[in-house]
């Protein structure tokens, strides 16, 4: 059992101390993945990296209730309260200008470099993604890992144990959902 998930363990049985291990385990690598992910997509927010990071660790914090598993399933969780965060500040955003316009982001990944930027709502991605959820879990999964917490396909395949093409695959479904789902309307 690695280091991360004894501190799990010990976190959700209740040991404060435990918990403030962890993050200081985890600090660095979840900063440098929100770092990768508002480099590439600075609309999203006004936060910066470590903003991100404490963002998501004020909503880890001693209320919330870690789910059972292992590092995998921490960033995994870690990466949904990052698009949260993301998805709520758009929306805050959008609220306060005049006429309650829609923040317009970017969707653009390493596998689209060189076409033309397509400019998306982040909260019909949001509730894109909350369909592809319900449809297929796994690919959910690869979108908050690859897009939203930034991992490249062999840490995906890491975290999630498959292998790097079946995280391809699962990546190149995921993107065509997306892309129908927020183009047909």
């Amino acid at each position: 059992m690695g280091e991360i998930t004894e501190l799990l363990d010990q976190v959700r049985l209740g040991q404060s101390q435990a918990r403030n291990q962890l993050f200081e385990r985890v600090y660095t690598e979840l900063c440098a993945l929100a770092r990768a992910k508002l480099a590439r997509e600075s609309t999203f927010t006004n936060l910066d990296a470590s903003g991100l990071v404490h963002e998501t660790y004020l909503r880890l914090g001693p209320g919330a209730q870690l789910q059972e598993g292992d590092r995998r399933s921490f960033y995994a969780y870690a990466a949904t309260i990052m698009r949260s965060i993301i998805v709520d500040e758009a929306r805050r955003r959008g609220a306060s200008k005049r006429g309650g316009d829609q923040v317009q982001v970017t969707l653009l990944t390493s596998l689209q470099a060189g076409q033309a930027e397509e400019q998306l709502d982040i909260e019909a991605l949001d509730a894109a993604l909350q369909q592809l959820k319900q449809i297929d879990e796994r690919c959910h999964q690869v979108v908050e890992l690859r897009y939203f917490a930034g991992l490249g396909i062999e840490e995906v395949a890491e975290l999630l144990e498959l292998s790097p093409a079946t995280v391809k695959r699962e990546w190149q479904k995921a993107r065509a959902f997306l892309f129908r789902a927020l183009h047909s309307g």
